[in-house]
């Protein structure tokens, strides 16, 4: 299932990618100012090993940044602000491996792409993951799929459990082009997943819900659709609500008042999709007013209901109502209204 032209508002003009990149450079001033120690920050959350819940040490390397974002970079994305480090990314690495304590499993993020080479070179591409197979049962790592080679990743997962994360945002290529700003299509991301498929790496890809232009309704038809364009390929699907970073598009755009983040009714709704995948949400921000949420009398609850049905998949968890919900159905119905007329003026 693919999603016609009609499902964005508008498209993203030429002035608004040019502001992506000055947006980018203000944020990169600010991160120049900052005095910090340059090490990976981490964290321990719960993740699933074959179906077995399980500890996971989850550390967010400081590299030299993104290679897309010096190109074109995400709509939504604000991450290269926390990238950029002296420190030896072994060191960091080495740091952080200091804090396990008993868990299993290992989640390498950068603020890009861990198969960059330009971002963490090959050598210690290897002396990282070679650590890490020999402490943890599984490593997760994240690339876009442009850095997916064969050759590259047989080498990497000898004896080692690997996962690889892609974050696709849509199966939509109108999405990726005119609303992401991802550089590239998924005819890319499914090139990537084959190769993964072949080598028998489990595949998580990454969704974004509601992408800037677009409804609340077609957010949720659009994640919905991609989790079905995604599912053959993928051993787990994460649905990311958007989360307002600062120095993006997408917070010039809430400062206007044309955009709203999603609202946890439509997470729900879109975690309710059967899937041969699993299904699992780890919302950043939240609760907040920048990230994913409601009315903030149910946000809470919900939340948890979330985190859990991640590591259970028991549908019964989604089902939830407060006050706000009918709210919610109206506003589903409105904007479509809305982008229907405009679609035929």
């Amino acid at each position: 299932m693919r999603l016609g032209s009609y499902l964005l508002f508008r498209h993203l003009s030429h002035e608004e990618r040019q502001l992506i990149q000055e947006l980018r450079s203000r944020g990169i001033k600010i991160r120049e100012r900052k005095k910090n120690k340059g090490y990976a920050r981490f964290w321990c959350e719960k993740d699933l090993i074959h179906g077995e819940i399980v500890d996971s040490l989850t550390m967010v390397l400081r590299t030299p940044g993104c290679s897309w974002s010096r190109k074109g970079n995400c709509s939504m994305c604000g991450y290269f602000v926390d990238s950029s480090s002296t420190t030896p990314l072994i060191e960091q690495f080495d740091r952080v491996l200091k804090e396990r304590r008993n868990e299993r499993m290992i989640k390498i993020y950068t603020s890009g792409s861990f198969l960059d080479q330009g971002e963490v070179p090959g050598e210690i591409q290897r002396g990282i993951l070679s650590k890490a197979a020999s402490v943890f049962d599984r490593v997760l790592i994240e690339s876009r799929p442009e850095f997916v080679k064969e050759e590259i990743l047989r080498e990497l997962n000898k004896n080692m459990n690997l996962e690889v994360a892609i974050g696709l945002e849509s199966a939509s290529d109108e999405v990726l082009m005119h609303s992401v700003n991802k550089g590239f299509r998924f005819a890319d991301y499914e090139r990537a997943a084959k190769v993964l498929n072949s080598l028998r790496i489990p595949l998580r890809t990454y969704l974004l819900l509601k992408p800037p232009f677009m409804s609340e309704a077609w957010a949720i038809r659009d994640a919905v659709a991609s989790i079905r364009a995604a599912e053959k390929y993928s051993e787990t699907i994460s649905i990311n609500p958007l989360n307002i970073q600062s120095f993006t598009l997408v917070e010039h755009l809430y400062r206007k008042g044309d955009y709203h983040p999603p609202f946890l009714w439509s997470l729900l709704e879109v975690l309710k999709t059967e899937s041969r995948a699993r299904l699992i949400s780890a919302p950043s921000g939240g609760g907040t007013r920048r990230g994913v949420h409601n009315c903030g009398r149910c946000d809470a609850s919900i939340l948890k209901r979330v985190k859990e049905f991640s590591l259970t998949q028991d549908k019964a968890l989604l089902e939830y109502e407060c006050d706000c919900k009918e709210e919610w159905k109206d506003l589903l119905v409105l904007e479509d209204a809305v982008q229907a007329s405009l679609r035929t003026d």
